[in-house]
């Protein structure tokens, strides 16, 4: 089965960076990592592995600290990371600089007396590290929770792993519903993400299904196997080779493969030659045993 590879997909900068500060780390069993670095599950066996106290992302406010704690490539509050450092000697801060640069953006945004609101998961960490700081934010996760918020200024951002197709349709719903606001709007997407998801829609225009690659908690990996779905393209979203099955391409001869920003070129490669050593035979085969006719959306 021939595999096509979008342009763009795997780590991005900020992953690479955190990661490399964390292989870098002398004493790892000194050291709690304050949440999930990334989100993916081979990383974070890695580290767990290495000898980091990796702590949940809903353990953090219960769980007694290390002298020396890690902040993961998320981010957290300036609040939060106040109160980290009167509990600890160290703070090894990995967060992303894009990520930085929403909390930066939000901001400036509540100095301008606007109310902020965040288009993004609301239950995702980076929100609400952003969160944290704003004296009033609303998140926004879909055109259904738009409103007219009777507010003179608005100021509107993004999670930076946020689709740049989403973005705009809310911030389109958001200036009809509040043609009586001044709005402004802070682009806070990051590059990496931009370029995976137009790195995609070039791949769906060649392909009928995708294997996105990439942690089930992962937001941006989600996103891309979401994108496929509304291009008309079939998406499988996996964390391993492992889970691929061959009864998928039973009709397939040609397969897509992009991955989230948290995926290891490990895993990757893995996935891509277990897909190529595919058969038509084992397709075939698989396929009368199981009496799989389609495969699944994941």
């Amino acid at each position: 089965m021939r595999v096509i590879r979008a342009e763009f997909m795997g780590l991005c900068f900020g992953v690479r960076d955190a990661l490399a500060i964390a292989r870098e780390t002398k004493d790892p069993s000194a050291v709690t990592i304050y949440g999930e670095l990334v989100h993916n599950p081979t990383i974070q066996e890695e580290l767990s592995s290495r000898g980091f106290r990796v702590v949940g992302e809903m353990d953090r406010e219960t769980v007694e600290l290390t002298d020396r704690v890690m902040v993961t490539a998320h981010g957290i509050s300036q609040r939060r990371m106040d109160l980290l450092k009167a509990q600890s000697t160290e703070i090894i801060d990995t967060t992303c600089p894009l990520v930085r640069r929403v909390h930066e953006a939000t901001q400036t945004l509540q100095s301008e007396n606007r109310l902020v609101i965040l288009i993004g998961r609301r239950k995702h960490v980076e929100v609400q590290g952003i969160v944290e700081d704003l004296r009033q934010c609303i998140v926004v996760e879909d055109l259904d929770q738009i409103i007219d918020w009777k507010a003179p200024l608005l100021g509107v951002v993004s999670q930076s792993t946020t689709t740049p197709e989403l973005a705009q349709r809310c911030l389109s719903r958001i200036l009809e519903l509040n043609t009586h606001a001044d709005v402004r709007y802070v682009d806070t997407i990051c590059r990496p993400t931009r370029q995976r998801q137009q790195a995609l829609e070039a791949l769906c225009q060649s392909v009928s299904l995708v294997i996105v690659v990439g942690g089930k908690h992962s937001n941006n990996t989600r996103q891309l196997a979401q994108r496929c779905l509304e291009l008309g393209c079939k998406a499988i979203q996996v964390e391993s080779a492992y889970e691929l099955q061959a009864e998928w391409f039973a009709d397939v001869s040609v397969v897509g493969l992009t991955a989230g920003t948290s995926t290891p070129d490990g895993t990757i490669e893995e996935v891509a030659k277990k897909l190529a050593r595919i058969s038509p035979t084992q397709r075939r085969r698989h396929n009368l045993e199981t009496g799989y006719e389609t495969y699944k959306n994941s």
